[in-house]
This record gives C-alpha cells, sequence and structure tokens, in this order.
C-alpha cells in the first residue's frame, strides 16, 4: 500500500511542476520579446524616415505660365523653348510680359528686355520682334525674330508671330512655311499652330490681333 501512494505524491508534484512551467512559459516569452523590443527603440533614437530630405530641398523657380493668350510658349518636345532659370532674369521679363499683354506698351516693353541683358534668350528677342511689329516698324521686327530662331531653330512661339508678320507682309506662302514648321515641332493641336492657322483661313488684309 506504501508504494502506490508514493507514486501518487511524486506523479502529484511532477504534474504541478508542468502546469507552473506551462504557466510561465508564455509570460517568460512576451516578457522576452518586450523587453529586447524596448531596447531597440531606445538606441535607435529617431526615426530617419520621420523626416525626409526631400523636404528640406528647395523647388527650382519655374516661369509662371499665363492662360488664356497665345503666348503660351509651350510645346510637345521639350527643347521647343528657352529656358528662364535665373530668378531676377525670370522677374524682370514678366514686368516686360505684361507691359505688352496686359498695358499694350510696346515701346516700354522693349526697353524692358533689352535692359535684361539677355539678347541671347530666344524669348527676350521674339517678343522685341513683337513688340517693334506691334509698332508698325517691320524691319526692326524681322531682324529680331531672325535673331530669335537663330538661337533656337525651335521656338515655336517665334514661328507663329513671325508667321503673322509674313501674313501681314502679304507672304501666304512663307506664312503657310511657318505653319509647317510649327506642326513639325508641336504638332497640329498646340496653340501656336491653331493661332496661326486661323489667320491663315482669314481673307487678305485682314487685320490680326497677335
Amino acid at each position: 500500500m506504501v508504494n502506490p501512494i508514493i507514486r501518487l505524491a511524486v506523479r502529484g508534484v511532477y504534474l504541478a511542476a508542468l502546469v507552473a512551467v506551462a504557466g510561465t512559459a508564455p509570460v517568460l516569452a512576451a516578457g522576452g520579446g518586450g523587453g529586447g523590443g524596448g531596447g531597440g527603440g531606445g538606441g535607435g533614437g529617431e526615426d530617419p524616415f520621420a523626416h525626409p530630405t526631400s523636404s528640406q530641398s528647395t523647388p527650382a523657380p519655374t516661369y509662371p505660365s499665363r492662360s488664356g493668350t497665345k503666348a503660351t510658349q509651350k510645346g510637345k518636345k521639350a527643347n521647343n523653348q528657352s529656358s528662364i532659370d535665373d530668378p531676377a532674369f525670370a522677374a524682370g521679363y514678366r514686368v516686360a510680359y505684361d507691359t505688352i499683354y496686359e498695358r499694350n506698351d510696346y515701346a516700354a516693353a522693349i526697353a524692358q528686355l533689352k535692359a535684361l541683358g539677355h539678347d541671347d534668350s530666344a524669348n527676350v528677342a521674339n517678343l522685341i520682334g513683337y513688340s517693334y511689329r506691334k509698332l508698325g516698324d517691320y524691319k526692326q521686327s524681322q531682324l529680331w525674330y531672325e535673331h530669335a530662331l537663330k538661337i533656337d531653330p525651335n521656338h515655336v512661339l517665334t514661328w507663329q508671330y513671325y508667321g503673322l508678320w509674313q501674313l501681314e507682309q502679304g507672304n501666304r506662302e512663307q506664312a503657310m512655311f511657318h505653319l509647317s514648321r510649327i506642326a513639325a515641332i508641336c504638332g497640329t493641336d498646340c496653340d501656336e499652330y491653331k493661332s496661326l492657322a486661323a489667320a491663315l483661313d482669314k481673307p487678305t488684309g485682314t487685320a490680326l490681333a497677335y
């Protein structure tokens, strides 16, 4: 009778030990994981992605676009216009641009554009040519248009404005050539093409708005 009692007692102690181990095992696992995570968090410092470096970069200055005018200076090809990268230059150009299209003061605009000291810019040369054309000085206008195209043969706005110059001089064939150049540069859906094409559709001698 003694041996069975002893065996039962030993078995009871063994089972109790198993229960104790089973009950503490998950706690130990959770505690170990939490401790490791906490240590890692304390030693890692701030999350490097919390402050992305891209937010510290200064965006490159861009020339503000003007909607609702024919002087959009845009096309489908990336290199079809002269860029304006310098902020001071862009600001001065903007003043002259507004002098032309908002105030229609072409003589003042010519002085402002020449004062920029960027006659080597197709944008500047084109607007000087445009201003001379609006003043009726077709010889000077032609010189500046050709200067702009020498600087940038793909300057689509110059091809448009020079095409209008050709129409005002009665040179429809030349204007058609300019239209074909515009189509080659930016296609037939760009504003410059549409503007010159519309002018060509008008009867010879019709006053042009641009």
